[in-house]
């Protein structure tokens, strides 16, 4: 588990399928991701879930946001990891639409980095997030990624972000 100041990072469990289910049906929650709105029945979702879990990727590390109650709220993940180039792609979904806006996302982002940056031997940690998501753009500069291209790709527009171990490093040092 992965402590920050609002929210626990914990690694995923069946427990968590049906918020994840719910959150991976809401059309809002697919646009935001610019995915298609997930149209499997439960009991399917249920077994590639189960099965998933079981037989988790060397390449991705996936994990549940709750808050310090317990209460499961979103997902991260970093995941494309390359060793060899010493990076990963992130991703963060707050599916709970009570703890949007306040600061949950920003927390789970910057613990997310702190362990990556902390634990690992990744030095550069990048995203994409689509240019009218404002708010997740907002929360990535926060933690403090910084916007380097565009990218166009299946009639949406992308901000690529991306934060170096050094720059990381020398934010923590300001605080």
């Amino acid at each position: 588990m992965i402590i920050g100041s609002k929210v626990r990072l914990r690694h995923k469990r069946l427990a968590d399928a049906q918020d994840d289910y719910t959150w991976q049906t809401d059309p809002e929650l697919a646009q935001l991701d610019a995915a298609p709105r997930l149209t499997t029945s439960f009991p399917q979702y249920l077994l590639d879930y189960a099965s998933e879990l079981r037989y988790s990727s060397p390449i991705r590390r996936r994990f549940s946001i709750e808050t310090l109650d317990g209460k499961h709220i979103g997902n991260c993940i970093y995941y494309d990891i390359n060793e060899t180039k010493g990076e990963a792609e992130l991703g963060i979904m707050i599916g709970n639409r009570d703890y949007r806006d306040k600061g949950y996302g920003t927390d789970a982002v910057s613990t997310l980095v702190g362990y990556i940056f902390g634990k690992t031997n990744l030095k550069r940690i990048y995203l994409k997030t689509l240019q009218s998501n404002r708010r997740a753009q907002k929360c990535f500069k926060n933690c403090g990624f910084i916007p380097y291209d565009h990218l166009n790709r299946d009639g949406y527009s992308f901000v690529l972000m991306e934060l170096r171990c050094k720059l990381w490093e020398d934010q923590q040092a300001e605080i």
